[in-house]
């Protein structure tokens, strides 16, 4: 007897003859009876068995989504050249995801599309989609992507190759399907980005391209006219739904930096970090520290989850951004699969790109994440502090106090707070019981809360400092208060003591604007090492570097802390004004810093 197979896919009872998941050897798509929706639905080879049952058996059948692993995200994306024939514009370059090397489909960011528009009215960033009829006849596009990316890695070509096909290399041409417009991506962009913040997502001397900034949520689909891939595995790349995703999730970030500059050196980077900050509808704005240069746009962020494998999450929208001409360092990403979204909404129900974008793996992140957010749960609760002219962080350190900066509270007496949890805000008020002196090296300040704040969590306070141990800094730097404190990652790159106490450390975290008075924790214990005070500032260039901060080590205030609260005498914390001269020193030699 061939027993029926059952399978519950997001809320959707399927089944499907066992004998038939068995005879499918060669993973070939499967159709399933929908047990409570009227058609049936096909899942591609990228849902496939781990376990067929017994004919007689008719217990729940178990499956896998087909994952890939690191060692495979090189070969899933290339370089994407866009140039028109007997012009004189130059080519433009960027990035791109092989989402399905079989048929040969790609998706890149659409910016370099825009000066190829025949119409330059600007009503067409309203549309849903462009077709290739609304761009110049002459355009040219070449790809260029890995195909050994093991062995050009073992020989690192250094001597350019004047070859239409270097080593580990291939170039084709391709043809543009369409530019679709993720609009959630644009309505979560206007809504965070605000104007009077002074946002920019371009480099200086990208001025021609000034109005990219509305192009920014448009992205290119393309067709190689080769096969790229025809390996059994070579389906639609895996990803995974944004919606779930959790701050602190490790990423990874995968562009060829400058584009089609230097292939032999740069095609399919690699780049770690972490997600940073979530914004929009099913988390469509993705902000993540993980390190990326210009070029890479187009190129796309994987999700890392146990054992090594990795899932498409997003698409690099922007590696660089400026507020208040003050480098963030934090890299845009548009969640991947709104973008899919969008692109099945464009296709007829007959075209048979719908296939291409199924919905692979998205419910297997539900797995993944459940880590992450009890792992975030370690972290110290930390608020969002403002003083009216100035605002930043505050870290809560124990029953309704939370230690902030002497420049974020500017010398009020009350300042306002705001406490994110999940998709609540608490709005509190605070006392502000001291604050240094400016002549003090230490820039603390305590406030009392005047009620209580639901499920604050105090985080341990630590008491040794290993440089190069993994930190994370929790702050509201860059998007400030609309959405929650930012996460970044980095390392404890040094502790600075004097008389065998720590009384400086400094991290490669990115720290913006807004992150004084946030949290440096270690990354998998969530104890409290010191308090965000400055990052770095060259005044003669008027560059800020977020990856080289400041912060004040918890052991410099802790036994006082221990002390107030015990005796409820703020004094105590007039110790940190009588610092000795070396100590003052030793902060006053960062000169120029920024106060964020």
């Amino acid at each position: 007897m061939d027993a029926n197979v059952f399978v519950t896919f997001y809320g959707i009872k399927l089944k499907v003859s066992s004998r038939a998941l068995r005879a499918n050897t060669d993973r070939r798509p499967i159709t399933f009876t929908s047990v409570n929706l009227e058609s049936p639905m096909i899942l591609n080879e990228n849902f496939w068995a781990a376990k067929v049952p017994e004919e007689n058996n008719a217990s729940p059948f178990t499956f896998d989504f087909q994952s890939m692993e690191l060692k495979d995200v090189e070969r899933r994306c290339c370089v994407v050249k866009v140039s028109e024939a007997s012009s004189a514009k130059k080519p433009v370059s960027c990035s791109g995801v092989v989402v399905h090397p079989r048929t040969g489909i790609i998706i890149c960011t659409g910016l370099p599309f825009s000066r190829f528009i025949i119409d330059g009215d600007p009503l067409y960033w309203d549309h849903d989609f462009l077709p290739p009829r609304s761009f110049s006849a002459k355009l040219q596009i070449c790809v260029t992507f890995p195909t050994d990316t093991k062995q050009s890695a073992r020989r690192a070509t250094i001597t350019p190759t004047r070859s239409k096909t270097a080593a580990g290399q291939r170039e084709a041409a391709a043809e543009l399907l369409m530019l679709v417009n993720c609009v959630e991506f644009k309505h979560a962009f206007q809504a965070v980005f605000q104007e009077a913040d002074q946002w920019r997502f371009h480099c200086d001397e990208d001025e021609e391209l000034l109005r990219d900034f509305h192009f920014l949520s448009w992205f290119a689909v393309l067709r190689v006219g080769v096969v790229l891939d025809s390996s059994q595995d070579s389906g639609t790349i895996p990803w995974q739904s944004s919606a779930p995703l959790q701050k602190g999730c490790p990423v990874v970030a995968c562009g060829s930096p400058f584009g089609s500059l230097c292939l032999d050196l740069f095609i399919s980077t690699l780049s770690r970090g972490i997600i940073s900050n979530l914004a929009g509808e099913d988390n469509a704005v993705i902000l993540t520290d993980a390190r990326c240069l210009p070029g890479t746009e187009g190129g796309g962020l994987f999700v890392v989850k146990g054992a090594g494998s990795v899932h498409l999450i997003g698409l690099i929208v922007s590696p660089f951004g400026w507020k208040a001409n003050e480098w963030i360092g934090l890299t845009l990403v548009c969640s991947a699969q709104l973008v899919f979204r969008n692109l099945i909404s464009c296709l007829s129900v007959q075209d048979p790109l719908r296939n291409v974008w199924l919905h692979p793996g998205e419910s297997d992140i539900q797995m993944s994440t459940a880590a992450h957010e009890s792992k975030a749960v370690k972290y110290p609760t930390v608020c969002f502090v403002d003083s009216g002219q100035f605002w930043g962080s505050g870290v809560v350190v124990g029953s309704r106090l939370v230690v902030s900066c002497r420049h974020v509270v500017n010398r009020k007496s009350k300042v306002r707070l705001k406490f994110h949890h999940r998709d609540r805000v608490h709005d509190s008020v605070g006392d502000v019981l001291f604050s240094t002196k400016a002549s003090s090296p230490y820039d603390l300040a305590l406030v009392q809360l005047r009620d209580a704040v639901p499920e604050a969590v105090v985080s341990r306070m630590c008491q040794s400092f290993i440089p190069g141990e993994s930190v994370v800094v929790v702050g509201y730097g860059g998007l400030g208060r609309s959405c929650g404190p930012s996460l970044t990652c980095g390392v404890l790159s040094k502790a600075i003591s004097w008389n065998c106490q720590p009384v400086m450390l400094q991290t490669t975290c990115a720290v913006q604007a807004g992150t004084s008075g946030g949290a440096v924790v270690q990354r998998c214990s969530g104890e409290l090492l010191g308090i965000v005070s400055s990052n770095t500032r060259d005044m003669a260039t008027k560059v800020t570097y977020p990856h080289l901060n400041f912060s004040v080590p918890v052991t410099v205030f802790q036994r006082l802390l221990q002390h107030f609260e015990q005796t409820k005498d703020v004094n105590v914390f007039r110790e940190l004004d009588s610092t000795e001269k070396e100590i003052r020193r030793v902060w006053r030699l960062q000169g120029a810093q920024s106060k964020l």
